[in-house]
């Protein structure tokens, strides 16, 4: 898993959470939305990204970092 911080210009509302795979949505300012949480590989990153250009809206800034889980699987 991956936990991941999306930025976006422009405001969803929070009720949209479960169509960006249960993401957490804030705002931390008048025109940006942040998504906040753990996705499950790359191919579910890509596809929030996807809905993400599918309304329009502009991506400003994307992090991302393996869970520990994940560090510690690899380790194995």
């Amino acid at each position: 898993m991956q936990r991941i911080e999306i930025r976006v210009k422009g405001h969803i509302n929070q009720q949209w959470s479960k169509w960006f795979g249960d993401l957490t949505i804030s705002h931390r300012a008048p025109d940006e939305t942040v998504l906040t949480g753990k996705v499950l590989d790359q191919a579910a990153l890509y596809g929030i990204i996807s809905r993400l250009r599918d309304l329009g809206l502009e991506l400003t800034s994307l992090r991302s970092e393996e869970t520990k889980e994940d560090q510690r699987e690899r380790a194995k």
